[in-house]
Order: structure tokens, then C-alpha cells, then sequence
């Protein structure tokens, strides 16, 4: 076992100073439920500046009244305008008023206009002129707008229809969706609609998911329940099938790309060629393991070629769209994890590979942009630690990096538009948030926030991080184990596992407090220890640590699981037969197996949103990281909790949304059932209206909920 660090306290005065006795910290209060969950009535968090964004090369600052521009080489800061007098302009065309200016933004590098967004309304107003410019009346029930700066086009959906400009673009009965995100927002897809770059045209997503099983939820608030039916293929039926459109809002026709029989396909990641004239996509199978990044006319709709093909035995997900670059036309960037971390390659369109750009043991997590005058771009990577997301500016010429920004903890990027500077947002363990701007050229940095610590006048628990070797005996897998403020070594302390355990998700993180969430600080408080260990299928670690759970998805995790329980036994502060564990969703699949699986290890689990049968989830994740039921029967069958119902020895508390349509309610009830059937007894808990978790207000009762049970078991 190696501890990297650890973070202590925490009492940050004015001054910086950090102390960690205990004794001063008896004389401060503990944060309650309602301090650290979010919809908590006195929820604390780290002060942040909202809207924060560029025109130009300017930096652009909204406040509550007023909008100003900060010079990114001196800081220097200058009103722009204010909120009282874009509020005349607005009454005096009837469109009401702002309530602050969080959300305006200012596309336009070379003119003095911003973009309003009201409910039902798109406005352009030039501060210079003082006049409205343009408006754009959505009707009430649009969604999914798409407004395109350069044209002035406005793309929205009613109900499961395509509109631009106020005219309907298709006309679908239920069941065939447009302009909507498709295949269950995997692949990266977040939205069914793509502006070509003069705006001028739009590529759409067509869904018909009439041949899918609906799947039934009741609505409780009617005067009598009332059935919301939803599409929800599961895995190994049938799918829904999706085609591609592009819409001429001049001519006002839309052509459809001739894909073929799109039966059993997933069509990812569009993006439009420079000159418009191709759109590009990333096809796979359904077996999701042969990709090919296909190149069709837009003028036809026909195919005219495929640049490349990537297989995998396991599975291959793309996620990011090609980019091409700005300087040059012919050539663009491709995102892939051939080598075994998701790296940048540079292609010709010819479909020729020019050179690998980044290579290494870490992983590119996101493109933010280029510098077309240096011919260089920048990225968020892991190449300092898989714990951290630091910004690097990458020369396309040599591939050579040079780091941008601290090099500690996680930092988010909102690059200029010439790529010279940079609106660096990061926390660290020890800082909750800063905001810097940074010249990408020399890094030169301007502090625009240091954000003070908000349980600063509060007791908090210690927080270390380490690693531990996995069930492989060759992993190394990070942990975080908070301590109660007031710990003492010579005592017995219950310690709490809380789990998540699956794909794209990493809970011990180089930021703030490591990741910890607002309960975990709560519990650790009332005397729990709390631990969390990132086990082999869990994110930011490569594509062999994540595939290592192909087709058995819990068991690997599990064993994990037990490997950092047994670190924790040979603490000697940890009460051995006093060990629970909590996770939602993948994580309430976890802690449902790992009470199943190891029920002489766990004694209290309190599980939220389960997958309990992986032939209930759905197609898309499913299907990737289990293949189908029909194609693999043992393992469907060895991870389908149902049938371990009769091991539950310990107390167990299944939670559940009554509108879940992401882990549906069958995987619960269908468990409860099954523990009927074997004289076994857990608990159950509903929370009606909700979706896949619990949201607003009701979080705090949630988070009460699981704490009085472990507090009442464990």
C-alpha cells in the first residue's frame, strides 16, 4: 500500500493559514445534510464566476448588473455595458426584462452585439447602436434549439418533429423522433442536429423506434394513475433504426444519406467538412466492434467512401468526431484507443494516416481548440497522473507539448477565439476553485478567482489518498479514505464503501477534497470511515484496465472491491465486522453483488437504482460491455443478481426511481421477487416522480434515508 497525499483539515482562515488539531476544530460546528447535498436549504459550495466566456480575444466577465471585458494581458477590467440599459431596449420592444446577465453571450468577435436568451425567444442587440437587431419567438413547448450564429437560423423540436424557422422539416407520427439525440446518448452523441459551418444547411438525426418495446411507467400524480409509456430496447431485442438527413432551409428540401438497411447500425459522431460539400460519420455494428468513418456527398446523399475502418475483439466506441484543421482542409484529427489509450492521429482526407500526434501510458480526455497561428492545438490529458486533467498546447509539426496552467489538479479550458489565450478553471485537494487566464504562447497567468474554501468555519474530516495492488496482483488502483476530524487511533471505527465501479465514471479524482461527495464528508463526521476504491473498469485509466471486465461485468469489480476491504482490515482503527457499503446505478449493481457475493464481508449495503439483470438495461452500454444475452448466455447468467437472491445474510436497502427510464423499475422489483422466492428480506424504498436519481429538495431526504440506515444497522 503507498499513500500519495493526504489532506487535512479543514480550517482555512483568512489568512491561508492551514491548521489540522483537533482541538480547535471542537470548537467549530459540523456541516449538516442540508449544508453538503445539493437542494440542501444552506447547500455551501465554492463561489464561482458565472458566464465567464470570450468575444474575441476578450474576456468577458457577467455579473448580476453588469457585463464587463477583462484585458487577458493585464487583467485591467472595463464596463461594457449594463443591465438597466439592456432592459430599456428589450421593454421597449415588449420582450421583458433580464434578471442578471449570467447567460448572455457575445458569438460575435468583430461586432458589438450580444445574444439574448429569453423563454421562447432568440434576440440579437447591438450595445453600440442600442437597438434590437433581430428576434426569434419559439413557441412554448420547443426544445432542443439550435440557434446558428452565422446564419441566423434557429433549429428546435416540437414534440418528436424537426422545425427550422418556424416550418416543420419532417412531419413522423410516434415513434420516428427527428432532430432528437439518438442511440441512448452513447457514442458522445448529445444532440440530433449539426449546423454545417456557413449555417446554411442541417444534418439531423431520424429515429424510428416504432418497432421498439415500450416499456411502462405510471405517473402517480394524476387523479388516477396514468401510464407514460417509453421506447427502452433492451438488450439482445430489437433495436430502433436511425438515418441521417440534411435539410436546405433556402430550398427548403432534405435529402437523406444513403446508408443502406440501417437495421442493427449506430450512426456516430457527424461532422461537416469544411467546404460543406461531405458530411462524416463514425458508423458501427451492433457488435461494436468494427467502426468505419464514412464520407458521403451532400448534394446526393450517396457514399463516397470509407476512409478507414478499426476493429477490436472486446469493442471499439468512438466518441469524438473527426476535427479538421483550421489551416488546413485536407487534413483532420481523429481521436482512438488503437494503442491502448485514447490518443490523437492526423489524417489526410484521403484517408492516409500523417503521423500519430500524442502517444503514451495516459489518455487525450478533450480537444479545446487550436491556434491557428502557432499551428498548434490544445487538449485536457492525463500525462501527469489519472487522477488529474491538466491543459497542454500539442505542436501539430513535431507533436511536442508544453504544459498550460498548475500542475496540479483538474482543469477545465474555454479557449479564444485565435487560440492566444486561454479561461483555465481548476480545483486541486487543497483549492476549491481558482480561475486564471493564460496566454497559450509563454503561460503567463491573471487570477480572476481564488475561491475561499466554504466549510471554512466548519469541523471537516481528514482525506488521504493511495494505492493498492488489484486482484490481479499488478494493478495499481487509487483509493480515498477520509477519517472523522476528531479520529482517534485507538479506537474501533464502522467504515462505509462507497462504489460506483463502472465505464466513463472515476469517483477518487485530483480535485477538490479528491472527489469526495457532500455525504461522504457528512458521514465521516458522525464517525464513520469512508472509502472508496477506483476498481479495474472504472475511467481514465486506459482501455485495458477498462475491458478487463468484457462480458462478466461485476465480478472483476468485485473482487477489487474485496482487495481494498482487506487493506481496510489491516488498518487497525477499522472495525473489521462493521463494513458497509453504497453505490447508485452501476455502483447499485455493485453493492448488490458484493452483499450477494461476499456476505460474510459486507454487513449493511444500501443500494440506489440497481441494475439487477443486465438483459433488462439497454442495447447501446449493454450490449458493449456484455454482448447480447443470445451470444453470451454464462455470462448474462453469472451476473444476473436474481440469482443470488438466496445468499443475503446482511441488511440490504434497495432504492429506487418510480420514472426511471435509464435502469428501469423491473431490475428492483424483479430482485424483490426473487428474494421472495428464497425466503431472503431485504429492504425497499420508492421515490415517486423521479428519474434515474433524486433531485432538488429530495436529495437531503434521500441522503437522511441512507443515513439512518446504516446508522440503524451498521
Amino acid at each position: 500500500m503507498k499513500i500519495i497525499s493526504k489532506w487535512m483539515g479543514v480550517i482555512l482562515l483568512a489568512s491561508s493559514a492551514l491548521f489540522t488539531t483537533n482541538v480547535m476544530a471542537q470548537d467549530l460546528k459540523k456541516p449538516t445534510l442540508e449544508d453538503l447535498i445539493p437542494g440542501g436549504e444552506t447547500y455551501r459550495f465554492a463561489k464561482s464566476l458565472y458566464g465567464l466566456q470570450w468575444w474575441g480575444d476578450t474576456c468577458i466577465k457577467p455579473e448580476i448588473d453588469s457585463l464587463f471585458a477583462v484585458n487577458p494581458k493585464t487583467g485591467k477590467e472595463t464596463l461594457l455595458l449594463t443591465r438597466e440599459r439592456i432592459n430599456q431596449a428589450l421593454e421597449q420592444e415588449k420582450l421583458g426584462k433580464l434578471s442578471h446577465l449570467y447567460q448572455v453571450s457575445l458569438p460575435w468577435a468583430e461586432k458589438t452585439q450580444l445574444l439574448i436568451t429569453l423563454p421562447d425567444n432568440y434576440i440579437v442587440y447591438d450595445w453600440k447602436a442600442d437597438k434590437i437587431i433581430s428576434k426569434q419567438a419559439l413557441p412554448e413547448k420547443a426544445a432542443n434549439e439550435d440557434y446558428n450564429t452565422v446564419s441566423g437560423h434557429i433549429a428546435y423540436t416540437l414534440n418528436n418533429n424537426l422545425y427550422v424557422n418556424d416550418r416543420a422539416v419532417t412531419n413522423k407520427p410516434e415513434g420516428i423522433v427527428c432532430g432528437q439525440s439518438v442511440h441512448r446518448n452513447e457514442f458522445g452523441i448529445s444532440k440530433g442536429a449539426y449546423w454545417s459551418p456557413k449555417g446554411d444547411l442541417l444534418a439531423f438525426y431520424r429515429m424510428d423506434e416504432s418497432m421498439v418495446t415500450q416499456y411502462p411507467l405510471v405517473d402517480i400524480t394524476a387523479r388516477v394513475g396514468e401510464l407514460n409509456n417509453v421506447r427502452y430496447p433492451m438488450a439482445g431485442m430489437t433495436s430502433h433504426k436511425v438515418t441521417v438527413g440534411i435539410y436546405n432551409p433556402e430550398t427548403q428540401k432534405t435529402i437523406y444519406l444513403n446508408a443502406g438497411d440501417p437495421t442493427d447500425r449506430y450512426f456516430t459522431n457527424i461532422s461537416w467538412a469544411p467546404d460543406a460539400k461531405s458530411l462524416y460519420l463514425i458508423e458501427l455494428n451492433r457488435d461494436q466492434n468494427h467502426a468505419k468513418l464514412c464520407q458521403y456527398s451532400v448534394e446526393t446523399g450517396e457514399l463516397i467512401g470509407t476512409l478507414f475502418e478499426e476493429t477490436h475483439p472486446k469493442y471499439v466506441e468512438p466518441q469524438h468526431p473527426i476535427v479538421f484543421l483550421p489551416w488546413d482542409n485536407s487534413k483532420f484529427i481523429y481521436q482512438s484507443q488503437r494503442d491502448g489509450f485514447n490518443h490523437l492521429y492526423l489524417y489526410g482526407t484521403d484517408g492516409k494516416l500523417v503521423k500519430q500526434l500524442t502517444s503514451g501510458n495516459w489518455l487525450v480526455q478533450d480537444v479545446l481548440g487550436f491556434n491557428s497561428g502557432k499551428k498548434e492545438i490544445i487538449i485536457a490529458s492525463t500525462e501527469y497522473s489519472p487522477l488529474q486533467s491538466n491543459l497542454f498546447k500539442v505542436s501539430i509539426a513535431t507533436g511536442n507539448r508544453s504544459p498550460l496552467g498548475t500542475p496540479e489538479g483538474i482543469h477545465h479550458g474555454t479557449l479564444s477565439a485565435s487560440g492566444s489565450y486561454l479561461i483555465d478553471t481548476y480545483s486541486s485537494p487543497e483549492v476549491p476553485r481558482s480561475i486564471n487566464l493564460i496566454a497559450t504562447q509563454n503561460g503567463k497567468s491573471i487570477n480572476l478567482l481564488t475561491a475561499e474554501d466554504p466549510f471554512k468555519d466548519f469541523t471537516m474530516p481528514s482525506i488521504e489518498v493511495g494505492t493498492i495492488k488489484a486482484a490481479d496482483g499488478m494493478t495499481d488502483l487509487y483509493y480515498r479514505l477520509i477519517k472523522p476530524a476528531d479520529f482517534d487511533p485507538n479506537k474501533k471505527y464502522p467504515t462505509i464503501v462507497y462504489v460506483y465501479g463502472g465505464p466513463h465514471a472515476q469517483m477518487v479524482t485530483g480535485g477538490w477534497q479528491n472527489g469526495a461527495r457532500g455525504w461522504d464528508i457528512y458521514m465521516a463526521n458522525k464517525g464513520y470511515i469512508m472509502f472508496s476504491l477506483d476498481n479495474r473498469g472504472s475511467d481514465n485509466r486506459g482501455l485495458e484496465f477498462e475491458n478487463a471486465t468484457f462480458r462478466h461485468l461485476g465480478i472483476e469489480e468485485g473482487k477489487d472491491q474485496v482487495k481494498g476491504v482487506e487493506f481496510l482490515k489491516s488498518l487497525p482503527y477499522v472495525d473489521g465486522n462493521r463494513i458497509g457499503v453504497h453505490g447508485w446505478s452501476f455502483g447499485g449493481h455493485m453493492t448488490t453483488a458484493l452483499l450477494l457475493r461476499y456476505p460474510e464481508i459486507f454487513k449493511v449495503g444500501v443500494a440506489g437504482g440497481p441494475v439487477i439483470d443486465w438483459g433488462y438495461y439497454e442495447i447501446m452500454y449493454g450490449e458493449r460491455y456484455m454482448d447480447t444475452p443470445q451470444s453470451n448466455p454464462e455470462g448474462y447468467k453469472e451476473c444476473n443478481l436474481k440469482n443470488l437472491a438466496g445468499n443475503l445474510k446482511g441488511h440490504l436497502l434497495l432504492i429506487h426511481d418510480d420514472h426511471d427510464d435509464t435502469c428501469v423499475p423491473q431490475h428492483t422489483l424483479s430482485f424483490i421477487k426473487a428474494c421472495v422466492d428464497a425466503r431472503t428480506y431485504p429492504d425497499l424504498f420508492i421515490y415517486p416522480t423521479h428519474k434515474h436519481n433524486v433531485r432538488g429538495r429530495d436529495r437531503v431526504h434521500l441522503h437522511e434515508k441512507i443515513t439512518r440506515y446504516f446508522e440503524e444497522h451498521l
